[in-house]
């Protein structure tokens, strides 16, 4: 299927590595042109030469989305270099599990107004575009109560109700929103691949929870956020789709 993503324009917040990273090179690999950012100047760096060999336009930057000045101004810097904006995909979180002060803080700045801001930033642009499209990166963790539960879990939780009153609010400018949830997703270097070597107990617990047997991938996430960001889904808006191999128990309606 051709998602018909060819020349339109994706920014991408932390894009150079796990789902991000999958989600950037997707969106290149099916013609699009795509901003990203993060903290890492390497990985930048590393991302944008990846990217690169697709053929499209490619602007990467070293931005802390908890930086509310910094993020506009890449989103602003986005929009020349690209030409326009027509995908947004707010994936970037503190994956702040402690409950200390700290962790709510961090939980907020990042993965609540981390989004918000992105999304406010973009929206002149994304006015403009025929095939506008914001997508939102919550977790199974915003829908059921787990290990993860405190800031992560509430602020996944309320990126998800953000996501669906965005649809709602933006339908008459046929902006569509949709949010991902993604399920326990192993990579090298990732949350799991360290938990795997520091707490093997518990990877071996998180692990039996999956029915299919496995984790999965960034590329099986990606995969889910680049349809919904497409002019293939046209009319998906409000949806929070579950990518987890059935390892949440409740039914969605």
């Amino acid at each position: 299927m051709d998602l018909q993503l060819k020349g339109l324009n994706a920014l991408v917040t932390g894009g150079t590595k796990g789902i991000g990273r999958a989600i950037a090179e997707t969106l290149a690999a099916e013609g699009a042109n795509v901003a990203f950012c993060a903290r890492s100047g390497e990985g930048v760096k590393a991302a944008t030469a990846a990217l690169e060999g697709h053929g499209g336009k490619v602007f990467g930057s070293v931005v802390d989305v908890g930086d509310g000045p910094g993020l506009k101004a890449w989103v602003t810097e986005a929009a020349a270099r690209l030409g326009s904006i027509d995908i947004v995909v707010a994936n970037v979180s503190a994956l702040a599990i402690a409950s200390d002060e700290a962790g709510w803080k961090s939980g907020f700045d990042v993965d609540m107004m981390g989004t918000v801001r992105l999304v406010d930033a973009a929206m002149p642009w994304l006015e403009k575009s025929s095939h506008a499209a914001i997508v939102s990166i919550a977790s199974v963790s915003g829908r059921e109560v787990d290990f993860a539960a405190g800031p992560y879990g509430a602020f996944k939780a309320a990126i998800i109700h953000y996501t669906q009153g965005l649809a709602f609010h933006l339908a008459a400018k046929r902006i569509r929103a949709n949010s991902v949830s993604p399920g326990n997703t192993y990579f090298e270097g990732g949350v799991w691949h360290q938990i795997e070597q520091g707490n093997p107990t518990f990877f071996a617990e998180a692990l039996a929870l999956n029915p299919t047997g496995r984790m999965g991938t960034p590329q099986e996430m990606a995969n889910a956020v680049a349809f919904l960001a497409s002019p293939v889904a046209s009319f998906i808006t409000g949806t929070n789709l579950v990518v987890d191999g059935a390892l949440t128990r409740g039914v969605q309606f």
